[in-house]
């Protein structure tokens, strides 16, 4: 007898119920990578002919495929099916200061083509172009026509507000906040293009594959060319309101290796001017120290330069207060540095140093090892999501699109021998 379930007081409607089944199915196929009807039937406690007439509809669609057969095993050998890489495509982008990148990938995720390219110097629109024709490149060495891409992810500087679908506080990438830029781009990428922030794009790379993986909350903090933070709570990405969560290059600490003028405050925000990489070569400039690079501050001190490692000691000590306002608000189990600052040897020994004299509790403190694709595999990651979303509506709508459908525009599927799955 076919158990009537409930929505809202009222008797779920039988394409509410395939609906659900299918969404079940996908998502379980899509978990475990191949399985069969009865892996599927036991993990799902749907009855086998319910699990068959499900997987015909889904399979139909194009989503999954048969992927051979299960042999070694006692019995009759089972039909294994998996998602079909080739059903969907995502393409992931990241502009930076320096460099464009890109990487599509299947919907299984597998990285089919990547590229980057010098971010040209110039107009904005001039970028807008490169990244066309970087996203092009990628495509076609994917085999892959760009309109055939299921979903966009461009990783950006800068804040995106969802609401206001806007671009601000972009930093040193000057004129990409302006409204033209976004309205290029969706003309380019189409109006489903969607826009992460750089930082929270590789906070979401080191959730998939990082030392995020296993953790519910972390912080992911980047130190480079810039100052800004992922948050992952409860597995989840936390944009906030505005999309300003993790903009902790506004945090209002000022004392770092060397105090900025008042304009690039206002611009990058106090804790940015005080310790992003051109406030350490400020500072060892300041020092008497040769320098062009953070780098070789970070070199210098390591030979045993003792101007240098005071101004590596006073970023610590900056990079410090900063985790620790986040550890009393955030309370997180893991921090990752990234960035060039962030990844410099013996710096994510001298931060903790520094913490344990500030902060009430001390996480673990790790250094990322996931380089500079970070940023293209966390709009993978994201788009992937997207992606699946869309392409499981179009198979098994959500349940409030088939409630609001008319009661008898279906019967209830039943199993081959005339009973309810």
């Amino acid at each position: 007898m076919t158990e009537i379930l409930e929505l809202a007081g009222q008797p779920a409607r039988p394409q509410l119920i395939r609906a659900m089944n299918e969404q079940l199915l996908l998502n379980q196929i899509r978990q475990l990578g191949s399985c069969s009807r009865a892996d599927l039937a036991r993990l799902s406690g749907l009855s086998k002919p319910t699990v068959s007439l499900a997987l015909a509809n889904v399979e139909r669609s194009g989503l999954v495929r048969a992927a051979g057969q299960r042999t070694g095993v006692p019995g009759r050998s089972a039909v294994l099916y998996e998602i079909r890489p080739e059903a969907g495509y995502v393409l992931g982008l990241d502009i930076g200061h320096e460099f464009l990148r890109g990487a599509i990938a299947d919907l299984t995720g597998v990285i089919r083509a990547k590229a980057e390219a010098p971010c040209p110097v110039g107009s904005v629109s001039k970028q807008v172009g490169e990244l066309v024709r970087l996203a092009d490149e990628i495509c076609a060495s994917a085999g892959v026509r760009r309109g055939d891409v299921t979903q966009t992810v461009l990783g950006s500087p800068g804040v995106y507000d969802r609401g206001r679908d806007a671009i601000a506080l972009t930093g040193g990438l000057v004129g990409w906040d302006k409204p033209a830029v976004l309205a290029g781009l969706r003309a380019a990428f189409g109006d489903d293009l969607a826009v992460e922030n750089d930082i929270d794009a590789a906070a979401l790379a080191e959730r998939e594959h990082g030392h995020g993986k296993d953790v519910l909350s972390f912080a992911f903090v980047s130190i480079g060319t810039g100052i800004g933070m992922g948050l992952m709570i409860g597995g989840q990405l936390h944009r906030g309101t505005h999309g300003v969560a993790g903009e902790i290059a506004f945090l209002p600490i000022t004392d770092g290796p060397a105090v900025a003028a008042g304009t690039e405050v206002r611009k990058r925000g106090t804790l940015e001017a005080a310790g992003s990489a051109a406030a350490i070569v400020r500072a060892a400039k300041q020092a008497g120290l040769r320098v062009r690079s953070a780098r070789a501050v970070f070199a210098a001190a390591a030979a045993g330069d003792e101007r240098a490692a005071a101004v590596v000691a006073a970023e610590a000590r900056l990079v410090a207060k900063a985790i620790g306002a986040v550890i009393t608000v955030v309370d997180p189990a893991l921090i990752v540095l990234g960035g060039g600052i962030g990844r410099a040897p013996g710096f994510a020994e001298a931060v903790p140093a520094e913490l344990r004299g500030l902060a009430p509790a001390l996480p673990e403190i790790k250094v990322s090892a996931l380089g500079t694709s970070a940023v293209v595999d966390g709009c993978l990651a994201a788009g992937n999501e997207l992606a699946w979303r869309q392409l499981t509506a179009q198979v098994a709508p959500a349940p409030s699109e088939v409630i609001a459908m008319p009661a008898q525009a279906e019967p209830l599927a039943t199993s081959p021998d005339g009973k309810g799955g």
